[in-house]
Order: structure tokens, then sequence, then C-alpha cells
């Protein structure tokens, strides 16, 4: 959820460290910390965005060779500046970012103040640096088996950094269940929560396992499990390019997101269909191929955006696969004790890869002996590593906090594992995959001419910039296009959204409607088409003011709706990659207009690695 970033080496670090935590803001931006050694150690934090510590720090010692920094949302303490990261010892030679959640906090601060520790915060991060310094207080270990000692007494979730004012050339650093990434140059290492800060001056990175620290200096990196064992890193090169995390002249990085979907689409799809033959090729499930031929239930877990593509998937599998598939909330399935064998398969979707109510789901399934897959964005993320198999998506980094191409790109994957599976099982004809195949291969250009709307929606957003409410409607795989619709609304622009299947429309909320409430339905000239216009007549009957997302082409929608966003004609299984793009811009453009921060929506960070 935080973001952390640490530099030691031979270059300046404040400059590194500070462009690190612009690039992780997207992971938490109440407040933000740095601290630095030269002569001595250094601490600076101030409540608000990362330019406010900037300026904060103007006029005061920035130099030093070896820093860390950390950008937070908050978890336990309210944002403030004593609440910030980096938190130090009560001896002050400590200092400690952190990201995750120590659970058994309480107890061990309680027994620290039975000792005289006295702690300046309300957070949990603060409690383990005391912990660390009491242990070296107790035992006279040197800080590196304090570390270790004091990891193995914590509970919980965490990547943290350590640095001490009596060592200037150590850094210290260790995850369980928050990811962390270790840059590795010429006389210099980079520590990150993810590879966007490391990427500008080196592509070789180590992915730090949970229970494994890293104790690093400058010519040298040593890393052990958490029971003293030394482990061999495994050192891969990162597959990201410096453009792709900046804005490249549009005004958010949402709305460069929203128009990159064309090129993510196809990237998610490249090398994986082959339209003339009819066939799709997943290289990272194949040896999987038995399992999905006789698979009896496939259960789909994933949170907020991830979910609702989830929706989507079970509508494709269903159909064309013709096997039983649930979709779950993460945060609700280990609660429940849910039935699962050896016979499911267990899908978990996450854009970050380390979202902990879906890692703690996969856990629960893999101990019940399901076969666990899982799609993703990010190379080396948690998820992907503890799962049994599984398809990346793609997209590219996705820096604004409402998801817009990675939703595209995991309804891309669920597309084509739905047709892979029918490939499998022989649910599907050969002539109609042909068929198929041959439509979604237009998907990018389709989105592309899906994008040349944004003038006429922006338009219409002018017109319910000023709304307090709105419903989304819709059938079928249109029915979680509404529900992400309806997120994407009250994510960015704080306008209360509910999505509805349209039926349910008159089982309560059709009670809402009035001549204030704008509905937006999506109503594509597809198999419920003639239901959906039932529904419009209903809302129009009430005054309500329909948006309407219709086929190019239609005549009987935008003769009875208000306003109308059309979309090219496509298959109703591609209609949720279309649909979405009218929905993403109109609540990027009532967002700009009500003054909202839509790339770092209040309260909001990209990766929840918390629970």
């Amino acid at each position: 959820m935080c973001g952390i970033v640490g530099y030691i080496g031979y270059r300046d670090a404040y400059p590194i460290v500070i462009k690190g935590l612009h690039r992780l803001e997207y992971r938490g931006y109440d407040s933000s910390g740095v601290a630095l050694i030269d002569k001595d150690l250094k601490v600076y934090k101030k409540a608000g965005k990362v330019a406010d510590l900037e300026k904060f720090a103007e006029g005061l010692n920035t130099k030093g060779t070896i820093g860390m920094g950390h950008t937070r949302w908050a978890t336990h303490g309210a944002p403030s500046d004593r609440n910030s990261h980096p938190h130090s010892s009560g001896n002050r030679k400590l200092t400690i970012i952190h990201n995750g959640i120590i659970e058994n906090y309480a107890t061990i601060k309680e027994a620290l103040l039975a000792k005289g520790h006295i702690f300046l915060s309300d957070t949990d991060t603060e409690v383990l640096v005391h912990l660390i310094e009491d242990i070296q207080q107790e035992t006279r270990l040197d800080l590196r088996e304090a570390v270790r000692v004091a990891l193995n007494k914590v509970i919980g979730a965490y990547a943290i950094v350590i640095m001490c004012a009596d060592d200037h050339d150590q850094l210290i650093a260790a995850r369980k269940g928050s990811p962390m990434v270790i840059g590795v140059g010429k006389g210099e290492y980079f520590v990150a929560s993810d590879a966007t800060p490391i990427v500008e001056f080196t592509k070789n990175v180590i992915y730090l396992n949970d229970n494994e620290i890293a104790y690093i200096r400058r010519e040298d990196l040593l890393i052990k499990n958490i029971d003293n064992t030394v482990q061999t890193p495994y050192i891969q090169e990162l597959d990201l390019k410096l453009e792709m995390l900046e804005k490249g002249g549009y005004e958010h990085f949402m709305l460069k997101e929203i128009y990159e979907q064309p090129r993510s689409i196809r990237d998610c799809m490249r090398g994986r269909i082959y339209p003339q033959l009819g066939k799709v090729q997943l290289g990272g499930i194949k040896e999987y191929v038995e399992k999905l031929k006789n698979i009896d239930r496939i259960i789909i877990i994933a949170c907020g955006t991830s979910w609702h593509a989830g929706l989507v998937g079970e509508y494709l599998i269903e159909e064309y696969a013709r096997v039983s598939v649930e979709v779950e909330y993460a945060s609700e399935f280990r609660y429940r004790n849910p039935i699962i064998t050896e016979k499911d398969l267990v899908i978990a979707i996450s854009q970050s890869g380390e979202t902990a109510d879906t890692m703690a789901a996969l856990e629960l399934a893999k101990e019940k002996g399901a076969t666990i897959f899982g799609i993703c964005n990010v190379v080396g993320a948690s998820i992907p590593r503890i799962t049994d198999a599984g398809v990346y998506t793609h997209a590219g980094p996705e820096i604004g906090v409402a998801s817009t191409k990675a939703f595209t790109a995991q309804v891309t994957v669920l597309t084509l594992m739905a047709f892979y599976i029918a490939q499998q099982r022989g649910t599907i004809t050969q002539s109609k995959l042909v068929e198929y195949l041959t439509e979604l291969n237009q998907i990018p250009e389709l989105v592309e001419r899906a994008l040349q709307s944004n003038e006429h929606v922006k338009e219409i957003a002018a017109k319910f910039k000023d709304s307090t409410n709105c419903l989304f409607l819709g059938r079928g795989n249109a029915f979680p296009v509404a529900l992400e619709g309806a997120l994407k609304l009250k994510e960015i622009s704080y306008i209360h959204a509910e999505g509805y299947p349209a039926a349910e429309m008159k089982h309560g909320p059709i009670a809402l409607i009035d001549d204030e409430m704008p509905v937006v339905f999506i109503a594509t000239h597809h198999s419920s088409y003639e239901k959906v216009i039932s529904n419009i007549q209903e809302v129009k009957a009430r005054k309500g003011h329909v948006i309407a997302i219709v086929t190019e082409g239609d005549v009987d929608v935008k003769a009875m709706a208000d306003y109308v966003i059309e979309i090219p004609q496509t298959a109703e299984a591609f209609v949720p990659l279309l649909a979405t793009i009218p929905l993403q811009l109109l609540a990027y453009h009532i967002a700009v207009m009500r003054g909202c921060n839509v790339d770092q929506p209040r309260n909001l960070a990209k990766s929840v690695t918390v629970e």
C-alpha cells in the first residue's frame, strides 16, 4: 500500500529517493518522508504529497550517498507529520520505513512501554524499530541479528528498510507479504516497492521472496532467510521502458492509460491468437491441458475492478467452455469456510499481483489442494510466484489509481482463457473459433474508434458534473460493465453511483429515479436489446435522464434516450471491451470538471497490500 525507495552507492541519494517517491506516489500519498546519512542521520517528513516534502526540505541539508524514503497510505494513525515515515528508535540511531501491518504491535508496544520506551507516533511501524533497539540493548547483538530476531517476533505483513546512524555503509531490507525489489548496479544498489523508481538506473533486479532479509552494502549484497540461511539471489532483467512511466503529453496518467488501451489489448493478445487457424495458445497454462479438459468448477477470486473482470469471465467461460464458474470477493472468500477440492481450478486476478486479500484466499485454496492460476500485470509479483501457472496481461505500468487499461487487459485474458478452455474441451467448433478470433483480433482497432467519442462524452459530462447520484444498468455481460462504470465514477469524482442488472431496477432502485437522476444504460444491439428498451422506457416514464451506450447506427434507443454514445458493432462476447471505453471517459471528464485529482483520488491507493 505504501511506497518504499532506498539507495546506497556513489551518487547523491536525495534526488534518487525523491524521484522514486514521485513514481511510487500512486501507492499512497497522504504523507511522505526521507532519511539520509552524511556525517549524521537526518530525517525529514511531512504530511501531504511528496511535493510538500520537497518544499519542506528546501534549504535543509540533503547530502548523503545513502538514503531511503516513504510515501504513505495511512493504516495505523491518521495522516500527520508525526505519523509519517521514517520512524526512529528511542536512541535516534535507527530509522525504519515500512509497508504492511504488524498485527501484534499492540502487545509488543505494551511490553516496551513497561520497559520505559516512549513513542512519538500512533503507528505500528514505530513499535518495530523500538523492538529492534530493545533487542540490541538487551542482547548486545549486532544490528543484522537484532533485525532477524525482531522479525521472528512479529506477526503480519511487512516490507521494511532500516538504516543506522553508526553505519554509513549499510541498508537492511526485508519482506513478508509485501513486495520488495532490489536494483543491482555497479557500486550501487536500489531498493523499492516495485521497479518503477529503479528502471532509470538499472535493468537488473532481484525480487525478494517472503521471509528474506537483504544486507546491502555499496559493493556487496547478502541475502538470508529469517532462519539465517544464505540464499542465492536470482537476477533478472526488467522489461520496462522509462517512457512508460511518464505522462507523454497527457494531462493525467488516467487519460493516457485510457488511450493506451488499443495497444495494451493488442500486446495482451500478441502471440496468443491465430485467427486463421482458429487457435488460442496460452503458454503459461499449457501444462494443465488435461486438468482443463476434466475440470468441474472454476472459482475466480479478485477484488474491486478485477472482480468485475472476473464476472465478465464467468459469462464467457460458462457460455463457451461450459464449465461452472463462481466469482468470489477475495476479502470474504476465506472467512466463510468455502468448499474447495482438488478437482477445482481457482483463478486469482490482480493487477499488481500483491493484493493482500487475494493472496490470502490463494493460500487457502492451495492448502485445500486446488490448482491455482493467476492473471497478473506485474512480472515477478507475489501472486505469479505462488500460483501453479498463469497468464500475464502485458498492459504495461498503470500509474493512475483508478484502473482502466488493466481492466480491459484482464477481460482480454479471460476471453482468451474462455476460448482456450473451450478449445481443449471441444465445446466450440473450429469454424466458430475462426469467426470469434477473427473478430477479437479487430478489437484494438474498434477501441480506437470508440475513443473518437471523447469530445462528445465530454459534452455529456458537462451536463451531469453536479449530479449527486447515478445508476448504471446492463444485462448479460454488460452488467459487470455497469458495475465497473459505477465504480469508476465514484472512485474519482466522489459521486455516489451504483451498478445493477437492468432487470433488477424495478426491484428497488427504481424508487430513486426522478428528474435529477442520470441513468446510464449499456444498450447495444444484442440478445437483451428489446428488454433493455423496456427498462429505458420505465426510466423515462419517471422523468429520469438516460445516457445510453449504443451500437453504431442504432435508431430505437436513440429515439428515446436523452444522450447516446455510439460504439462499433462487435460480437456480444466482446461488448465489455468496447462499452467500457466511454464509461471511463465519462468518469474522467466529470471528475476533472469537479476539480478532483483523478490520478490520486482521496483515501485510495493503487495496490492494496494490507487487509
